[in-house]
This record gives C-alpha cells, sequence and structure tokens, in this order.
C-alpha cells in the first residue's frame, strides 16, 4: 500500500500541488467550501427529519431541492479531497484524523444509504407534519448530524496533526 501512496505523492499532480505556494491553499478553500455546501445541504434534511425546522413542508418535497445540491457539492469534496490528499498521501494515510474522517465519512454514507433503502422507503406516506415522522427516521437524521459533525472535527485536526510518517 506505502507504494502507491508513494507513486501518488511523487505523481505530478501531487508535485505541482505540493511545491506551489497558491496551489494547495486554492485547492483547500475549494475543498472547504463543498464541504460547508454538504453539510449545510444535509442539516437541512436531517433538522426536518428530526422535527426541529422546515416543518410545514414535505420530506419529499424538502429532499428534492436540496439533495441536487448535496451531490454537486459532495462530487466538488471528494475531488478537492483526492488533490489534497495525493500532495502528501503517505502521511495523510498514517494519520489517526485522516483515518478517524474516512470511517465518519464511511458511516455517514452507509446511515444515508439505510436511511433512503430501508426507513425512506414510504417516506411519500409521511406527510407533511413532523409528528409523521418515524421514529426510525429521526434516529437517522440525528446520527446523520453526529458523523457529518465528526467528519468536519477529524478533518479540521487532521492540518494540526499531520506529522512525517516513519517509513515515507
Amino acid at each position: 500500500m506505502d507504494a502507491l501512496l508513494r507513486w501518488l505523492y511523487e505523481s505530478a499532480p501531487g508535485v505541482a500541488i505540493r511545491e506551489n505556494d497558491s496551489l494547495f491553499p486554492w485547492i483547500e478553500s475549494f475543498h472547504v467550501l463543498a464541504i460547508t455546501l454538504v453539510v449545510g445541504s444535509i442539516a437541512i434534511v436531517d433538522l426536518r427529519l428530526i422535527g426541529m425546522s422546515s416543518l410545514d413542508r414535505a420530506l419529499t418535497r424538502l429532499t428534492k431541492e436540496v439533495l441536487p445540491v448535496t451531490w454537486i457539492a459532495f462530487c466538488g469534496a471528494v475531488i478537492t479531497g483526492l488533490l489534497l490528499f495525493i500532495s502528501n498521501a503517505v502521511n495523510y494515510a498514517h494519520n489517526t484524523y485522516f483515518l478517524l474522517k474516512m470511517v465518519a465519512l464511511a458511516l455517514a454514507g452507509a446511515n444515508m444509504l439505510f436511511f433512503h433503502f430501508v426507513v425512506g422507503r414510504d417516506i411519500d406516506s409521511w406527510g407533511a407534519s413532523a409528528a409523521t415522522t418515524p421514529a426510525q427516521a429521526r434516529l437517522a437524521g440525528c446520527l446523520s448530524l453526529l458523523l457529518w459533525t465528526c467528519v468536519v472535527g477529524f478533518g479540521r485536526w487532521i492540518g494540526f496533526t499531520l506529522q512525517p510518517h516513519l517509513g515515507g
């Protein structure tokens, strides 16, 4: 695995991002903006699920309006995140907070899939009232908010704890 990480690190894009004075900060800025849109748009749906906002709007309508923004921003976050990763792949791959961020991200994805394919199968029948949101949906919303908060928190800690890897 370290051979692949080293190859990414030594690739032309990795070197360019790492050695250019302004490329990394620009990519990181777009990554932060994309993550902000991802988490913000997901929070809109999650807060509706748990009955704290947009109570006058049906979940089906809200998700149809918000999720396209979420997916576009998520694609931007993935692309910029990969670019940041290759600039220092070996060290990121051995950073505890980076690994925790990836675990939280995977769990958030699993929670979303569980919600969409199991809990939310009959979302059309829930109506516009927060009282009609099933307990499992409220739990999924709370879990989503917690996991995305962890993704952001662990992401912030990466930069403060990134140390050269002894094997690198």
